[in-house]
């Protein structure tokens, strides 16, 4: 706070009449719109205005080109991508053919083999058989001779 100086009322309101007409001078005494120092300044401020509207506009046609480019390469990564699973669908797909064509051939040399073996089978029980009624029919003959 102001300590108290002992200035009079009729002191303080000069002052600030003064201080009323100074500021009132000073804006008088501003220079007009038609002043070349003023012009200049607003010059070099559109100046500085358009340059700005420019960069912002090669901002945002580099910003809509690296997007484009990043799309692009997103597109292509995923065509890739597609490619690649397609191919390996197609791999798995004719592993599983591969595999059921090896296993339809097992079954088939597995009934072959089943046939065969059963083959063997009755051929051997056909011996025996006969062989069995070949010893009933010696067996007869010689019990007949015998008789």
């Amino acid at each position: 706070m102001r300590s108290f100086n002992g200035s009079r009322f009729q002191d303080r309101q000069t002052a600030a009449a003064e201080a009323r007409k100074a500021l009132i001078e000073k804006f008088q005494n501003r220079p007009g719109s038609d002043d070349p120092a003023v012009q200049a300044r607003a010059a070099e401020r559109q100046a500085i205005v358009e340059a700005r509207k420019i960069r912002e506009a090669e901002k945002a046609e580099r910003r809509a080109k690296e997007e484009a480019e990043r799309a692009a390469q997103r597109a292509r990564e995923e065509a890739e991508r597609l490619a690649r699973e397609a191919e390996e669908a197609r791999l798995r797909e004719e592993e599983r053919l591969r595999m059921e064509a090896e296993e339809a051939k097992k079954r088939d040399e597995d009934a072959q083999l089943k046939a065969m073996l059963e083959a063997e089978k009755k051929a051997e029980r056909d011996a025996r058989y006969a062989a069995r009624k070949a010893r009933k029919a010696e067996r007869r003959t010689m019990l007949e001779r015998m008789w």
